[in-house]
């Protein structure tokens, strides 16, 4: 799996000819089947298959990432239970992945075990809270970047609603880790994207 240091976040705005995620794919993240219907034949099912499965699968990179977190003895009893519910989230982003997949005809990419995951993210370096947050801090910015740049793809507002809704979340859980680490708010606009 590609860490965000190897450029798998990016990679989920590039994979093969698509520079997007399909109408299709975010109306049904969406849950909005009949959109979906409506979209789908002016789409590639099979390449949205595998933009998703890359969004998956940074998706249970993040999961992983959260767990070695909390088992890593590192992160206090206060931040413990904002990182496992940044984790739930991320789960709920996952589950949503893998309905729209198989909605699509497509098989959802398994997630690594926790331990490849860990030396991707070259984890046995993290020595403090500090190390962990600003791990999750980086997967968090790379993950709302990803999603807000698919955002000008869509000419129907509701689609690109979707995707913005997905960058909320991880721009929400880059704030948070933003404040907890004391890091000054950008002094200029557009900071994400």
């Amino acid at each position: 799996m590609d860490t965000i240091e190897n450029g798998g976040r990016r990679k989920l705005l590039r994979v093969g000819s698509a520079s997007f995620l399909s109408a299709t794919a975010v109306a049904l993240l969406a849950g909005c089947e009949r959109m979906a219907g409506q979209a789908q034949a002016q789409t590639n099912p099979a390449g949205d298959v595998q933009i998703l499965n890359v969004a998956l699968g940074l998706e249970h990179e993040a999961i992983s990432a959260y767990s070695i977190a909390a088992g890593s003895g590192l992160v206090s009893r206060a931040v413990l239970p904002v990182a496992v519910t940044f984790q739930g989230h991320h789960k709920e982003h996952r589950d949503a992945l893998i309905a729209t997949i198989r909605k699509l005809g497509g098989s959802p990419v398994a997630a690594k075990p926790d331990a490849e995951v860990a030396k991707a993210l070259n984890a046995a370096s993290l020595k403090n809270q500090t190390d962990v947050l600003r791990l999750a801090q980086r997967l968090e910015r790379g993950a709302a970047n990803a999603y807000l740049g698919v955002i000008p793809s869509f000419s129907d507002k509701a689609l690109a609603q979707v995707s913005a809704k997905l960058a909320s979340d991880e721009t929400g859980h880059w704030m948070v880790l933003s404040q907890a680490l004391g890091d000054a708010l950008s002094p200029k606009a557009f900071y994400i994207g």
